[in-house]
């Protein structure tokens, strides 16, 4: 071995005048694997003496807390210690991560004194890489969020890390509303996507789970906003995917879980129908050979735990069939005469086979009213057969009542209905029936969900592991 030659794994015990040099590419390689240790080495030992310096000034002491001085006079101490320090040779990093600091904390007219001495409007914190527009978002700041983009923050500037623009991270929960409100003012662009193709509307549904982030009313500004309701990512991911996962995992909750879930999930499926989402759709998700299933056949097939969306999908005309597929793969009475059947199977007593019957009945009804299109009825020979007649008859009864309905056509009022229900869309549509000239009783026909009344206990989700 070269006894003038120094490897990485000896440069301590092998002293030379290439030492030094060594030293700086090991430094150099961990920087690279961990980048963050070099910002937090630069913030710890080059700025970090300015910042407190102007955190200091500010009077921040403690977890957040402000001297009680007012604005005019901290300004000025601030200036102050901004001329003494400007021949610095940090300065700018110094300020610039004072400005972070200062969005952090809503401290709007210290970030204006800082900007006036340069401050880098789009500085990243070295460790986790937000800038000051996208922490101040984050902290739910929306003065500082006003203000930052007014002086030129770069309103779509993505973070390094998780690829979320400032309006991803404001749709995100709920409490952030007024800052998505002001970014959404300020132009920024509801239909942007990160690398993965996902939009702040899909972010938004991304982190919501009906208990702890319940952000109906995020979703709601995106959609009047213009956010696209059939976004799709590269792997397949739209809003109607989202939910439907949402709407699986409340069937798997606890009780009180499930109705704030499904409380939750009604009303974003209830505001993405209202801009144009379609239900009934399936999404392909390899290649043409896989087909995830649509909201409307989840809710088809566990009617009786879903009821009111269900119900409210039928009431907003969905489709009883696939859309992509027509009646080649699903049909909505092939799903809810299956349920019907095993759920009577599962029924314990009487009551509760009474009402998951009624429950079939309504819906039923429903689509032959509101669906745009209702699928002929599938072959007796296709029945589910029961093994008690009790369980059995009641089954044959509801087919033979459909055979029936078959066979006659709609009454007048329903084709009606069903015309001009279709001549009002795109929905949402309750203001241009309102501005009908008809009676509110009229009106009240063409929107049933005004006068649908539910029986109790249908008004909430029902998890699979509970009794009806």
């Amino acid at each position: 071995m070269d006894p003038n030659r120094c490897t990485a794994s000896s440069v301590l015990s092998c002293p030379s005048d290439r030492e030094p040099v060594l030293r700086e590419e090991i430094v150099a390689q961990r920087e690279q694997i961990m980048p963050f240790l070099h910002g937090f080495r630069r913030i710890v030992y080059e700025y970090q003496p300015l910042v407190d310096a102007v955190m200091s000034v500010l009077g921040i002491e403690g977890e957040n807390q402000r001297r009680q001085d007012d604005e005019e006079s901290i300004s000025g101490a601030l200036v102050e210690l901004l001329d003494r320090e400007s021949q610095s040779p940090v300065f700018m990093e110094g300020i610039s991560y004072s400005l972070f600091r200062v969005a952090d904390l809503g401290l709007v007219s210290a970030a204006q004194v800082l900007l006036r001495y340069g401050a880098d409007l789009n500085f990243e914190d070295p460790v986790s890489y937000y800038n000051p527009l996208q922490i101040a978002v984050l902290r739910n700041k929306p003065d500082m969020v006003q203000m930052l983009i007014s002086h030129g923050a770069e309103i779509e500037k993505r973070d390094r890390i998780h690829e979320s623009s400032p309006l991803d991270l404001a749709g995100e929960e709920v409490d952030k509303l007024q800052c998505l409100r002001v970014l959404l003012d300020l132009g920024a662009d509801v239909n942007a996507k990160d690398k993965n193709g996902k939009t702040a509307l899909l972010h938004a549904l991304a982190s919501s789970d009906g208990l702890t982030v319940n952000n109906v009313d995020n979703i709601q500004l995106l959609l009047e906003r213009g956010a696209d309701v059939n976004a799709t990512t590269y792997d397949c991911e739209t809003p109607m995917t989202s939910l439907t996962f949402l709407v699986k995992e409340a069937l798997n909750s606890s009780v009180e879980d499930a109705k704030e879930k499904g409380h939750f999930c009604t009303r974003v499926a209830h505001l993405l129908i209202s801009h144009g989402a379609d239900p009934s759709c399936c999404w392909n998700i390899a290649d043409g050979e896989v087909w995830e299933h649509s909201l409307t056949y989840t809710s088809l097939e566990n009617f009786d735990l879903l009821f009111p969306l269900t119900a409210l999908l039928l009431q907003h005309g969905a489709s009883f069939i696939c859309s992509p597929h027509s009646t080649s793969y699903w049909t909505g009475q092939q799903l809810i005469i299956t349920r019907l059947a095993e759920a009577l199977r599962e029924a314990l007593d009487a009551a509760e086979a009474a009402d998951v019957l009624a429950k079939a009945e309504a819906l039923l009804d429903l689509a032959r009213i509101c669906s745009p299109v209702v699928p002929p009825l599938f072959p007796r020979s296709q029945l589910p057969v029961l093994d008690q007649a009790s369980t059995h008859q009641p089954l044959l009864e509801l087919y033979s009542r459909l055979e029936e309905q078959e066979r006659c056509p709609l009454p007048l009022r329903c084709l009606c209905r069903r015309l001009i229900r279709r001549c009002l869309r795109p929905w949402p549509f309750e203001e241009k029936v309102k501005a009908l000239p008809l009676p509110d009783r009229l009106k009240d026909s063409l929107l049933p969900e005004n006068s649908w009344r539910d029986r109790a206990g249908w008004d909430r989700f029902k998890p699979r592991h509970s009794s009806r």
